[in-house]
């Protein structure tokens, strides 16, 4: 027998409250932009600049008494990673320490790195020093502005693929679903003020990614019971649609999160961040592609045996209050 989280056949109608369902999306990104203007993210060294000191050791590092050992220096924010150098031995074991920029200034200070230095000796008697490196503001800014195209280009792209595979309806509905995941989770981060680096642009990508896979199970779904249903009125098929793919949906996102928890309590403090965003853009994105998506096609009206043209607009929202 197999484990089912929700029921095979379902009949929820997801429209029949569409106005507060949007009103919620919409409130939450006014919050999440609100939040972004007034204080901003908490970039971390990726994007403020900072010092890179790469340690060496024959003793097992341990990330804890590295933290430990520093954190008595106030140094803001100090990310401390172990790392696999295939230019180091076996027995060479090897840590990169990244410590952010002070006062606005464009490197950590010679006397810093000294104290940093004798802190870790402190924690780890043999460690070696192997490089110091450091990150100006310009590099960081040109990292900002390179991280703003990345995750453009790639809303840009899912609105091309869409539209090519689907319709100009279909594209601009999965579009509007990824910009309101991506807004709320730097909304999310802004908000609590979690530390914002080049892992949570790669976890945005992850989100559209995810986001999209879900909108274009729901979308393939509605394409085909416009074919098989000339004659059912649009919001009857979206229903009928999002309830076929329900139980695939909870599932998938389900599953998902037991690996994400799991890996946010137990993979620690270096991957926390990325991990957290992960968890929140699975949420955001199950929720958008049957709220927002599948809201704004209904909005927007599709072609039935796409070569007549649907209702309009008013037609389609005047059913949904009917």
């Amino acid at each position: 027998m197999r484990l089912r989280l929700v029921p095979k056949e379902t009949s929820f109608d997801f429209f029949s409250r569409w106005k507060i369902w949007l009103g919620i999306s919409g409130l939450m990104m006014v919050v999440a932009f609100t939040s972004f203007m007034l204080q901003g993210l908490n970039f971390g060294i990726d994007f403020r600049g900072g010092t890179t000191i790469r340690t060496q050791s024959a003793q097992e590092i341990d990330v804890g008494a590295y933290r430990d050992a520093i954190a008595p220096l106030e140094l803001g924010d100090v990310s401390i990673t172990e790392i696999f150098d295939p230019t180091f031995g076996p027995d060479e074991n090897v840590a990169m320490i990244r410590i952010q920029a002070q006062d606005d200034a464009e490197a950590v200070t010679a006397a810093t790195i000294t104290a940093v230095e004798e802190a870790l000796t402190g924690a780890a008697p043999d460690i070696e020093f192997v490089s110091v490196e450091s990150v100006g503001p310009k590099v960081s800014g040109e990292l900002i502005q390179t991280a703003v195209i990345a995750v453009v280009l790639a809303i840009g792209a899912v609105l091309i693929y869409i539209w090519l595979r689907f319709e100009w309806q279909f594209a601009l509905g999965a579009v509007a679903a990824l910009v309101h995941d991506v807004i709320l989770t730097i909304g999310i981060f802004s908000e609590l003020q979690i530390r914002f680096d080049l892992a949570i642009i790669a976890a945005l990508l992850t989100i559209v990614g995810y986001s999209l896979n879900d909108t274009v199970v729901v979308f393939d779904r509605v394409r085909e019971n416009l074919r098989k249903y000339k004659k059912k009125d649009l919001k009857e098929v979206l229903n009928l649609s999002i309830n076929e793919t329900l139980s695939r949906t909870v599932m998938t996102s389900v599953t998902t999160l037991l690996a994400l928890i799991s890996l946010y309590v137990l993979g620690g403090d270096v991957i926390r961040g990325f991990v957290f965003a992960m968890i929140w853009g699975v949420i955001v994105g199950t929720y958008s592609s049957i709220f927002v998506a599948s809201t704004i096609l209904l909005w927007l009206g599709v072609k039935r045996d796409w070569t007549k043209p649907s209702n309009t607009a008013g037609n389609q929202f005047a059913n949904i209050d009917a």
